[in-house]
């Protein structure tokens, strides 16, 4: 039976631990997934397309990459799928929000955006403080 510090002894020297890049890369990346995550409770109008299809593509490709080198890196390849599904989840939200917003007319969103963009009002002849 092995011990605690034989295991840690073996972590700390396999070819994907904490010594190389192919530890702390995939482990700096689970940044980007967290944020993805934390991105749930904004509105799916603000989710980005290509932001997503870029989360998405990378966490495929590189789950499969992962799966090719020697040793296997399971921590790349555990982010990197987690990058595509929470891609995936996130451009399923956008589509189902876009497909069910209502047709708007050009003058009426015009109009809309006009007094969106419009700002708060200051009259010109304020007193001075002085």
């Amino acid at each position: 039976m092995a011990t605690i510090g034989s295991k840690a002894r073996q972590f700390w020297h396999h070819p994907a631990g904490p010594k190389t890049i192919h530890f702390w890369a995939p482990t700096f990346k689970w940044g980007i997934s967290i944020a993805n995550v934390a991105d749930f409770k904004r509105p799916a109008e603000q989710v980005s397309y290509p932001q997503q299809c870029a989360v998405t593509a990378t966490g495929l490709i590189w789950s499969r990459f992962a799966t090719q080198i020697t040793p296997v890196n399971y921590n790349l390849l555990t982010v990197n799928v987690f990058m595509a599904i929470t891609g995936i989840y996130q451009l399923s939200r956008k589509i189902s929000a876009g497909s069910s917003e209502p047709e708007v007319s050009a003058s009426s969103s015009a109009a809309s955006a006009a007094v969106a963009g419009a700002g708060p009002q200051v009259p010109l002849d304020m007193p001075s403080s002085k």
